[in-house]
């Protein structure tokens, strides 16, 4: 069992800057972060993996949010840059045990472990 604690969230104005950080109690095979609008599904917005730092985007975020990673403390920040309104969700830090191939990187199924969530509040 990995048990995964996120920290950082909030509310910014538009054009404003958040990061998030997932600490995980054990080595996983990848982590990532996914977000849960209200009325929309959950998905997927960020992947590293963990023995080669291999990184995957949503590709609409790119540019402005990065996500990065501590080895020795096992923790993945997102930073999040010029966040706007449609931003506003929850944020879920996720990390999978189990290897999987890289077109499932942002696939809620290929994930072991959920954090908590974290809401992120971008007003106008």
């Amino acid at each position: 069992q990995v048990q995964l604690v996120e920290s950082g969230g909030g509310s910014v104005q538009s054009g404003g800057s958040l990061s998030l950080s997932c600490a995980a109690s054990a080595y996983t095979f990848a982590m990532g972060w996914f977000r849960q609008a209200p009325g929309k599904q959950r998905e997927g917005i960020s992947f590293i993996r963990t023995n080669d730092a291999k990184i995957y985007n949503l590709d609409s975020l790119k540019g402005r949010f990065t996500i990065s990673r501590d080895d020795a403390k096992n923790t993945v920040t997102l930073h999040m840059d010029s966040l706007k309104p449609e931003d506003t969700a929850i944020y879920y830090c996720a990390a999978a045990k189990t290897p999987f191939p890289d077109w499932a990187a942002l696939s809620i199924s290929a994930y072991d472990y959920w954090g908590r969530g974290t809401q992120v509040t971008v007003s106008s």
